[in-house]
């Protein structure tokens, strides 16, 4: 396994079960995290990896024979929404150096690309590399990873695998692999091409739908109507899909399809809504602060941040938008202080620039939004996070974790 992340990590603890496995992470200091039994994503508990036979390793020459190796490794955006394959092409070349042609081992890619990647720029990069051929001495696989950070319904042991092969026995041998590891079974794409258009698929489908409620819900502001409320009446229609608005960070939605429009504009076609669904979803944060900037009168004070992760419940920091709502607050002249009691102090200082106050709630200020709705501020209650509010304050509920109704001036949703 290379790349013990969100998704790596899981996968690697669950194959362990059933196969001899070994995981290699470039990051010295997370092969160290893991070997003493901490995994501070929070994904497999510390009970479980004790448990685990699974085995590490901080050179990839140190990694024993293997069959079957899988990348698990992350496909970020540049500044430019450009993706960025530098990591998977890194993970490529290290894995090049332990290829046995003698095994003929499967090279399997999970981390989410465009349609074409794992064959066209991986496989002849392997080639360049070890001088060997694909589709002789290895072979290609995909299996798009399905990880929901936080999920513990849809883990990677009870959801359906895609699998796909760069043969038909290829197929077969992945559909049992990852068929002994899951219990949701197996789905067997047409092609690796197909397995990998399905998995940025996923992610854009969710962004466009998204947008869709980010875009109703400014349109309803301005006629004075709470989306929360149309929701909820639209809700009773059999087959209205329950999407919410709100703000679309992290590693996957709001990152995948740039893959896709990416990889559609080098074939000549404008892929309109999956990029007009970008925009809105990543001005949404803007659009909160200048309402709540409005809603105090266009008044700067004291302001309060409760949530720095990309979603509840999670210490993952990545590609939050929640930082992006910071800084057009600060650019309205709020004084900002930030609170998380998950995130990593020194993640968010060190990606983002951002300082976490862990008493931040012991004091009171003019504007207080909830932007993740954490177990530790849920269990405050709506009156909770009232006290916390200076005389004339406001409370920004940007989730509608608590749903008031009526009318109530120290309280605020879309």
């Amino acid at each position: 396994m290379v790349g013990l992340g969100y998704v790596g990590l899981p996968l690697a603890v669950a194959l362990a079960r059933s196969f001899p496995t070994c995981g290699f992470d470039v990051s010295k200091s997370r092969i160290e995290e893991l070997r003493s039994g901490h995994d501070r994503t929070c994904e497999v508990p510390a009970e479980t990896l004790a448990e685990s036979s699974l085995e590490f390793c901080d050179a990839i020459e140190q990694c024993p024979a293997a069959d079957i190796v899988i990348i698990t490794v992350p496909t970020p955006v540049d500044a430019n929404k450009v993706p960025d394959l530098g990591p998977v092409m890194s993970a490529t070349a290290s894995v090049a150096r332990i290829v046995d042609p003698a095994r003929k081992p499967v090279i399997v890619y999970e981390s989410t690309v465009y349609p074409g990647v794992t064959e066209e720029l991986c496989g002849p990069e392997i080639e360049r590399l070890t001088g060997l051929r694909a589709g002789v001495d290895f072979f290609l696989g995909y299996s798009p990873e399905r990880i929901n950070p936080g999920d513990r319904e849809h883990s990677v042991d009870r959801i359906v695998k895609v699998v796909a092969g760069q043969t038909p026995d290829v197929t077969e041998r992945l559909a049992r692999i990852y068929g002994a590891v899951t219990s949701g079974g197996v789905f067997r794409a047409a092609s690796i091409k197909v397995a990998e258009a399905a998995k940025v698929i996923e992610n854009t489908q969710r962004d466009v739908n998204i947008a869709l409620m980010n875009e109703i819900a400014q349109i309803f502001a301005k006629m004075h109507i709470s989306v929360w409320d149309v929701l909820e009446a639209a809700g009773t229609k059999w087959n209205f899909l329950p999407f919410r608005p709100g703000l679309v960070g992290g590693h996957c939605i709001g990152v995948d399809p740039f893959y896709l429009s990416h990889r559609a504009g080098q074939l000549g076609h404008n892929p309109a809504l999956i990029l007009a669904g970008r925009e809105i979803n990543d001005e949404m944060a803007s659009f909160v602060a200048d309402r709540l900037h409005e809603r105090r009168g266009r008044t700067s004070g004291s302001a309060l941040v409760l949530g720095l992760t990309f979603k509840e419940n999670i210490p993952d920091l990545r590609n939050s938008k929640v930082v992006d709502l910071i800084a057009r607050l600060r650019a309205h002249g709020h004084q900002v202080v930030v609170h998380d009691p998950l995130a990593d102090p020194r993640e968010a200082m060190e990606e983002y620039g951002l300082a976490l106050d862990e008493q931040a709630l012991d004091r009171r200020y003019d504007l207080v939004v909830l932007a993740v709705a954490h177990r530790e501020y849920l269990e405050l209650g709506a009156e909770g996070m009232r006290a916390r509010l200076n005389p004339g304050g406001l409370f920004a509920d940007l989730q509608d974790a608590f749903g008031l109704r009526g009318e109530n001036g120290w309280y605020w949703r879309l």
